[in-house]
């Protein structure tokens, strides 16, 4: 048993039928469940090509699903916003920049930060309405990592280490716990931290067991002691690890499998599959539209349940 913001909740994996518990997705008020917002709210998504899929409405259709929930969302992608000048590795503009090791370089920066929370452009290709309010801010910050940096060194057990070399298990705790010094300070806004998708076998050169126990860590311990509402997790890569056949098929839906989910008025962390890799890769380890069909279907609901949890100011 863990006990976070005060609630307890099981963990578990293996061949277990249900986990009706709470992740860092709180719930809702009871009754809420997980209805959109009341008002429109803004949201910008930073990202590379798997985001670019998951929001075009001819793959993931999370564009659309956001839209139709009362989000005006933009995006970030290749190219965007200033001039990085922290990142050794960057090609340029601070969107070239969205490994795990880059996000101290995003929300360490104040020009960074200003062009982000004012974007109201879009990216990448997506139906969306009308800007609600212009002179708004966007109140919502979703930022996800490509499935490279699922490729974790170290080991599953590695406590955070800011001095390690390279992206190993505990440099990305130490990273993803520098992070919540800066979120502590904008209550005023939502962060949510989204997993990198999963590799698939040719895509893999360190132990996938690495992977599956961080991105574990995030969703189960990394908010344990944080005393604020606006940052959330959702496990992007573990729900791309189960499907319903083949890559082509989604077990969205299902009792069985590897989700994220809310389910029967409840946040559930379920996994029935043992399996640490890509279940929809063909050919990369970009997700086929299957996976991105339903990372939205368990994505959207758990957004508007932190949505209200953070609005609200209460579990």
């Amino acid at each position: 048993m863990r006990t976070l913001h005060g609630r307890t909740f099981v963990v578990v994996t293996g061949l277990i039928a249900s986990l009706l518990g709470f992740a860092l997705w709180a719930c809702a008020s009871p009754g809420e469940g997980a209805a959109p917002p009341m008002a429109p709210l803004k949201l910008v998504f930073i990202h590379h090509s798997c985001g670019e899929n998951w929001l075009s409405d001819e793959d993931g259709g999370l564009g659309i699903a956001l839209r139709d929930n009362g989000y005006f969302v933009s995006d970030t992608n290749y190219g965007w916003g200033p001039v990085c000048e922290t990142c050794e590795d960057c090609w340029g503009a601070i969107g070239d920049c969205t490994d795990t090791v880059h996000w101290v370089n995003w929300f360490g920066s104040e020009a960074v930060l200003d062009a982000l929370y004012t974007e109201v452009e879009q990216a990448s290709w997506y139906s969306r309405g009308e800007d609600p309010d212009p002179a708004r801010e966007n109140q919502i910050v979703l930022f996800k990592s490509c499935y490279p940096n699922s490729n974790l060194a170290g080991s599953p057990d590695d406590p955070p280490a800011a001095d390690d070399q390279g992206l190993t298990v505990g440099r990305a705790k130490a990273i993803y716990n520098e992070l919540l010094t800066y979120f502590a300070t904008q209550t005023d806004k939502l962060f949510v931290a989204i997993t990198a998708p999963p590799v698939m076998r040719d895509d893999s050169w360190e132990d996938p067991a690495n992977t599956r126990a961080f991105n574990n860590w995030l969703v189960h311990e990394w908010l344990a002691d944080y005393p604020y509402l606006n940052v959330a997790v959702f496990d992007f890569y573990h729900v791309l690890t189960s499907n319903g056949g083949d890559p082509h098929t989604n077990d969205s839906g299902s009792e069985t499998g590897n989700h994220h989910r809310w389910w029967e008025g409840a946040i559930q962390h379920l996994q029935t599959l043992d399996n640490d890799l890509a279940a929809y890769a063909d050919g990369d380890s970009h997700p086929t539209y299957a996976g991105n069909r339903k990372a939205t279907d368990e994505f959207v609901p758990l957004l508007n349940v932190s949505v209200r949890r953070w609005l609200e100011g209460s579990d």
